[in-house]
């Protein structure tokens, strides 16, 4: 059986990608695709000032992002308000479609959000041990570091602990830099 999630990955000119890949843009103006992208908000686990990233929502829907990328979100109770409010704003400026990125699991509040959220991210040694413990079926999941002949292995582990969305990357830290490992989306065949 082929399952395919939908990857996010950092444009590169040799990333094959597909109508399910969404692109995360860091940088307005840095368009290099008609595909459809997430403009990557850094939000330093809720310690950056609302009217900055505010600010980043209006570049972003100016720029013609189709959605956020709220990177390095805060996942306890104390940040839902800040994080509500920007995705209510997103929402307001056609920015639909929000991923929220704590790398892992959030107070249950983020829920009522009623946005994606990536439950895990980190390297592959700790993915192989991350007994899943408070995510939920289609939450993210973002792998970095996997030995490039780990990387179906890697995908379809994803499926099987029920990641909806992710990426796995042979890339570290970061895995927005990786071309050809993120080729084909989590759990698919032949990548």
């Amino acid at each position: 059986m082929k399952t395919l999630f939908p990857p996010y990955a950092h444009p590169s000119p040799g990333l094959p990608l597909d109508n399910e890949t969404w692109i995360v843009r860091d940088l307005p103006g840095e368009r290099r695709t008609l595909h459809q992208s997430l403009g990557r908000i850094d939000l330093d686990w809720g310690s950056r000032s609302l009217a900055d990233v505010l600010a980043d929502v209006e570049a972003w829907r100016a720029d013609g992002a189709e959605g956020l990328f709220l990177d390095r979100a805060p996942a306890g109770s104390g940040g839902v308000g800040p994080v509500a409010l920007t995705v209510r704003l997103a929402a307001r400026r056609g920015l639909h479609r929000v991923v929220l990125n704590p790398g892992v699991p959030t107070h249950p509040l983020y829920r009522d959000l009623g946005v994606r959220i990536c439950t895990f991210e980190g390297p592959w040694s700790a993915y192989q041990s991350w007994d899943g413990e408070g995510v939920r079926p289609g939450d993210g999941h973002i792998v970095h570091g996997v030995p490039v002949a780990l990387l179906t292995a890697a995908r379809r582990l994803m499926g099987r602990r029920g990641a909806g969305f992710g990426l796995a990357t042979d890339a570290s830290p970061y895995p927005w830099v990786s071309a050809a490992a993120s080729a084909g989306g989590a759990g698919s065949e032949g990548s």
